[in-house]
Parts: C-alpha cells; sequence; structure tokens
C-alpha cells in the first residue's frame, strides 16, 4: 500500500533514497528529504505491506508533468514486483492531472514497468 511520506519516516525514506546513485551521499540525501518536507511540487510515497519496503518520489513540473525521479525497493525485497506496484499507483494517483514520466535515472525501469509481463515458461 502506498502511503504519503511524513516526519516520523524520515529515517526509514532516507535509508530507502539511500540505495539510489545519486543518492549515496549523506548530505545530498539530506538535501532531498528536506526538499520532499518543503517543496509542495515535490512528493515522496512509501510502500507498506508489513514493513516499508519502498520509496518513489516525484516532483511536479510546470502543473503539467509528474516525473518519477526517485524509486528504491529494500534489497531483500527486490524481485518481487514491489517497484513496479509503486509505479502503477503512482500512476492511478496522477494521471488524472497530470502526464506520468520518468526522470533519466529512473527511465529505464519506469519502461521495464509498463512493458508486457511474459509467462512464466522458461526455456
Amino acid at each position: 500500500m502506498l502511503i504519503r511520506y511524513k516526519k516520523n519516516l524520515e529515517k526509514i525514506a532516507m535509508g530507502l533514497l539511500s540505495f539510489m546513485p545519486e543518492e549515496k551521499d549523506v548530505k545530498k540525501l539530506l538535501q532531498t528529504i528536506k526538499e520532499y518536507e518543503t517543496n509542495p511540487n515535490w512528493h515522496l510515497f512509501l510502500w507498506k505491506e508489513d514493513d516499508v519496503l519502498g520509496a518513489i518520489g516525484l516532483r511536479i513540473d510546470n502543473e503539467i508533468n509528474a516525473v518519477i525521479q526517485h524509486i528504491s525497493v529494500n534489497p531483500s525485497h527486490r524481485n518481487l514486483g514491489i517497484g513496479k506496484k509503486m509505479v502503477n499507483e503512482i500512476n492511478k494517483l496522477y494521471e488524472e492531472k497530470y502526464a506520468v514520466c520518468a526522470s533519466e535515472s529512473t527511465q529505464q525501469f519506469y519502461t521495464k514497468c509498463d512493458e508486457p509481463e511474459e509467462g512464466n515458461d522458461k526455456e
């Protein structure tokens, strides 16, 4: 389930965002979290099942685009479809008002989420 970021989830959110290559530096990570907390055009969500397993962040550009700029899943829960679920939920939340797209750093994953799923038969 997608939940909005709140300050009391800051450490969890920072931990998840730190898995993104451009967020490895602590100073950069603190700036990113502060931007999500203070900029009304930046929206951060966490994916919660039993625990918080992922984070997805976007920014609204020119009241036209909702640009997904962060997607991160706890490494021990990767390849289970959580990232794709987050992207799909963001699409549902924002598609009526904005054109949902990806930033350069999330484009490859975002495109992969849009591909039709292949069957389970392995050759």
